[in-house]
């Protein structure tokens, strides 16, 4: 963001762009090296999914068009709050907020049905809950925040439409795919 563009955007979007600055400097070249990283050592399936949605932001969620936050609290140091998986900025000066939550859709059984169940309701809490956060703490209007969840579920899809959260998912099946294919390209 320029600074004519800070200047654009809200009082309040401009301050939080600001913080973000100082908190998360890392550039998106960095950030990449990380992800890369994640790719090829995949030990934790929920960083491989943020992984993925970092490389192909712009096809899943044209709308971010900046990461500005990546696993940080949005509000100061208070992580007891929550920390959002990624906070982007788009072309319009609104947040994007997007929560990842890696769902095992291959297991089986009862219990696992309600484990899904339970994955999929925390992941959608998780996202409003910042939302309103973000809008108290920052001084933001509501409108001026979009929210977003990326899940390996394709059931979250119409969850999403009641609560005005924008979904999209990538099947286990595809991720493996995908990150195998990363390696060898």
């Amino acid at each position: 963001m320029t600074a004519h563009q800070i200047y654009t955007a809200s009082p309040a979007i401009s301050k939080f762009v600001r913080y973000c600055k100082v908190i998360q400097p890392q550039t998106h070249n960095e950030i990449s090296r990380f992800f890369d990283g994640v790719i090829g050592f995949p030990y934790d399936k929920e960083l491989l999914l943020q992984a993925y949605l970092f490389m192909n932001t712009k096809k899943l969620f044209p709308l971010c068009s900046e990461l500005l936050l990546f696993e940080k609290s949005p509000i100061s140091d208070y992580t007891d709050l929550g920390k959002c998986d990624f906070v982007y900025l788009t072309p319009q000066f609104k947040l994007f907020l997007i929560e990842t939550k890696f769902i095992d859709t291959q297991a089986t059984g009862a219990t696992e049905r309600k484990r899904r169940n339970k994955h999929r309701n925390k992941v959608f809490d998780q996202v409003i809950t910042l939302k309103s956060r973000f809008s108290e703490y920052w001084n933001i209007n509501a409108n001026e925040l979009e929210t977003g969840v990326f899940s390996t579920d394709p059931e979250i899809y119409w969850r999403g439409s009641g609560v005005n959260v924008l979904t999209k998912s990538v099947s286990i099946e595809e991720l493996e795919i995908w990150r195998r294919n990363y390696l060898y390209s």
